[in-house]
């Protein structure tokens, strides 16, 4: 594994508590997982002990994807699709888009749209693509390293007020700062990305764990959706694709009762009660609240970095 680090003064690659330098520009994310991981590689192999490096403690991490396209599975962990009243057993691969806007760093703040009064997390292991995919493609746990180029810690940010009410899960989480990314690229051994499923996400909301469980819990897994997504989308070295979320949002569905006397109420009626229903809840983000997300196998040998994002 290799953990590659965007700030202010470029790339860099982690080693311990410090990033060295890495030399040359490297403009797009392609040059990156080319020219920038052969560097990496290099001055991990043979250190200079003269070198200029920069304490890792100092370094604001710049959004390591700045021109990725995002695209996303929603409700893809069984613990989330149970908490959300579905059936793990009878779903479908549920396929959206963010906007590239929707991109920030790992430590910067959330912005909070002035309309919105139900914002909510989602941790995400994301899958940056590694190999062009110009049409479709089958792809299996035996060639799944050819296409994964990294791992990155993301957080699906979500208006709920937004995305359900108006039937809008584009606008609805592609306010800008709504998806931090990073603080590394994680550019695993071909061997290490068949360990994506011991990778443990965890999200807490001031020091308040909410979310905590692996990625093998998805249902849909990363290679059957790289395979369904190569007939509908081209994809190019460095998009993006944001793989669902565990159970622990704060959305919750109302209960059984409740959803069949709505279904009896007029549209607009029930997404207002539903809004009602919803603010009750000490769940959703408000101004001022920390949240801590990471991604890392158990034994610490995978550790995609942690964000530290403030709302505002």
């Amino acid at each position: 594994m290799i953990n590659l680090i965007r700030h202010a003064e470029g790339w860099g690659v982690v080693r311990g508590e410090q990033v060295l330098p890495l030399p040359g520009r490297y403009p797009t994310t392609a040059d990156v997982l080319d020219g920038g991981v052969r560097s990496a590689r290099a001055l991990l192999a043979d250190p200079d002990p003269d070198a200029a490096s920069v304490p890792l403690a100092g370094i604001t991490p710049l959004n390591p994807l700045p021109d990725a396209r995002v695209h996303c599975q929603g409700a893809n962990y069984r613990s989330h699709m149970v908490e959300s009243g579905m059936d793990p057993d009878r779903a479908f691969n549920m396929l959206f888009t963010k906007s590239t806007a929707s991109l920030s760093g790992a430590h910067d703040d959330i912005v909070t749209p002035a309309h919105v009064r139900l914002l909510d997390y989602e941790v995400e292991l994301g899958v940056v693509i590694g190999k062009p995919i110009t049409g479709p493609v089958r792809v299996t746990a035996a060639n799944l390293a050819d296409y994964v180029g990294a791992f990155v810690v993301g957080n699906d940010v979500s208006a709920r007020d937004v995305q359900l009410p108006q039937g809008q899960w584009y606008k609805g989480k592609s306010y800008r700062t709504f998806c931090p990314i990073g603080p590394y690229l994680c550019v695993p051994e071909r061997e290490e990305v068949a360990r994506w499923s011991e990778l443990r996400l965890t999200l807490s909301v001031n020091g308040q764990t909410r979310q905590n469980a692996l990625a093998g819990d998805m249902v849909f897994k990363p290679a059957e959706t790289l395979t369904e997504f190569s007939q509908l989308e081209t994809f190019a070295v460095g998009d993006l694709i944001l793989t669902g979320t565990p159970g622990g949002v704060a959305l919750q569905p109302p209960g059984g009762i409740a959803q069949k006397i709505s279904g009896l109420l007029p549209e607009a009626k029930k997404w207002e009660l539903f809004v009602k229903g919803q603010s009750r809840s000490g769940a959703y983000l408000k101004p001022g609240d920390r949240l801590v997300s990471t991604i890392r196998t158990d034994d610490g040998v995978l550790d995609l970095g942690a964000q530290h994002n403030t709302v505002r």
